[in-house]
C-alpha cells in the first residue's frame, strides 16, 4: 500500500511560479512512474505530467514549454510551474500507478493523493 502526500499549491498571479511536491509513504517497490493531474472547475481530470524512476519525463502540450516535472527521490515527485495563466487553476493530484513484477495493474488500483489547490489571479 502507498500513501501520497502533495505540498505547495496556493496562489499565483499570472506570469508567476509555483512549485507542488509530493512524497510517497509505503511500499516503494510498487510504483514506478509518478504523475501529475489537474481538474479545473466544470472539466475533465488531465494528465500534466510523468516521469519515471530513470527520471524519463513526459508533459501534456499545453504545459510543456512552462512546467518541469523532476523524480527528486525515488519517493519523491516535483513539479515546478512557471508562466502560470488562469487556465492553470485546479486542484492538482499526484498519482501513481500500482506496479508488480513488470506490470502496471489497472487504474483502479492507482494510488491518489488528496489533491491541492492551483488558483492562477491577478
Amino acid at each position: 500500500q502507498v500513501v501520497l502526500g502533495e505540498l505547495g499549491g496556493g496562489l499565483a498571479q499570472p506570469g508567476g511560479s509555483l512549485r507542488l511536491s509530493c512524497k510517497a509513504t509505503g511500499t516503494m517497490w510498487s510504483i514506478n512512474v509518478m504523475r501529475w493531474y489537474r481538474q479545473g472547475a466544470g472539466k475533465e481530470r488531465e494528465l500534466v505530467a510523468s516521469v519515471t524512476k530513470d527520471g524519463t519525463a513526459n508533459y501534456a502540450e499545453s504545459v510543456k514549454t512552462r512546467f518541469t516535472i523532476s523524480r527528486d527521490a525515488e519517493d519523491t515527485v516535483s513539479l515546478q510551474m512557471d508562466d502560470l495563466s488562469p487556465e492553470d487553476t485546479a486542484v492538482y493530484y499526484c498519482n501513481a500507478p500500482h506496479f508488480f513484477r513488470g506490470t502496471y495493474y489497472p487504474p483502479e488500483y492507482d494510488y491518489w493523493g488528496h489533491g491541492t489547490q492551483v488558483t492562477v489571479s491577478s
